[in-house]
């Protein structure tokens, strides 16, 4: 018998998919099955690589209904821009759901990745933002800094957006590429602290392993989505803003205790509130969400095998004669 297989390069990709609603609202459905414990998803196969500051991670997630499950393979080599190289790379392979064949490899350098965790960050915005945001704020300046705040923008208009970043040059280079994308007002902002105190909605987008948001600068009306913790040692939020918050949401619990900055609260013995709630029950209404425009609110993303099997079933889908056949 023969399969045919499609493979997918990253140009095929970048040509067919882009960063909009309805991928939102499909990494927003893979949020809501989370929700209904029917989901496979085994815990992240994570390798940390500090001798050649790198890191890989192995996600998946069987979800029922979908014709097909994804296993992404996603390597971080962080010293590889020295090289003239991207830091991150990769691939997913979709599989049949029914055979276990395999059906698509998309080899995206990433590409799925970002855009499913950009979609991720909107997701949250969407639910737990305050209902009006005029001002945005993002610390960090690579991909994810751009794209979360595209992804945001998507569900929260804002008209203002604020940058910072350990570098100011690439600060003003973060800020010009959105106030050109989203044709709204960029600047920088030499201090997070004042980005933060300026805003209503705030992403960071660091590798960091020391807290680059800390707990005294939360303010009424504030939603915080970190999404940079995702490897065990991470940290961005100090550990005493997840005890300020009126509501601390994670993307899957049991990775967020391992990976995410519910382990630095843990591990600094704050965490004293049993399981948290997680972004999927939020969406179903199984918990409540953001009670007012008021409330502090943090979602921590660690990133789901579940939004990987989202966009690659999303992709073929869609696009389903996408790249190139190979038969076996």
């Amino acid at each position: 018998m023969i399969h045919e297989i499609r493979v997918v390069t990253e140009t095929d990709l970048r040509a067919a998919v882009g960063l909009d609603l309805p991928l939102v609202d499909v990494i927003e459905d893979a949020f809501r099955a989370l929700a209904t414990g029917k989901v496979v998803m085994p815990p992240i196969l994570s390798m940390d690589l500090p001798d050649v500051h790198g890191e890989v991670d192995v996600k998946t997630a069987y979800i029922p209904g979908f014709d097909g499950f994804a296993i992404k393979v996603s390597p971080g080599f962080f010293d590889n821009p020295k090289l003239g190289l991207p830091s991150l790379n990769g691939l997913m392979i979709l599989l049949s759901a029914k055979t276990g064949l395999v059906e698509a490899a998309f080899l995206d350098n990433g590409y799925l990745t970002d855009l499913r965790t950009a979609a991720a960050g909107a997701v949250a915005a969407r639910h737990l933002a305050p209902s009006q945001v005029e001002t945005a704020g993002v610390i960090g300046t690579g991909v994810q800094a751009r794209l979360q705040m595209q992804a945001a923008h998507l569900v929260r208009p804002f008209s203002r957006v604020l940058v910072h970043g350990r570098d100011r040059a690439r600060s003003q280079v973060c800020a010009d590429d959105l106030a050109a994308t989203l044709g709204i007002r960029a600047e920088v902002m030499d201090r997070a602290a004042d980005l933060v105190a300026e805003s209503q909605l705030v992403v960071t987008t660091t590798p960091a392993r020391e807290p680059v948001l800390k707990a005294d600068w939360l303010h009424p009306g504030l939603h915080i989505t970190a999404m940079g913790s995702d490897q065990a040692g991470k940290n961005e939020i100090e550990p005493e803003a997840l005890m300020q918050a009126d509501l601390y949401v994670c993307d899957r619990a049991s990775q967020c205790e391992a990976l995410g900055e519910l382990r630095a609260a843990t591990a600094a013995g704050l965490w004293d509130r049993g399981i948290p709630p997680e972004l999927g029950e939020v969406i179903a209404g199984s918990l409540p969400g953001r009670t007012d425009d008021k409330a502090i609110t943090i979602c921590d993303l660690t990133g789901t095998g579940a939004q990987d099997t989202a966009i690659a079933s999303f992709v073929r889908a869609g696009h389903p004669g996408l790249g190139t056949a190979i038969l076996t």
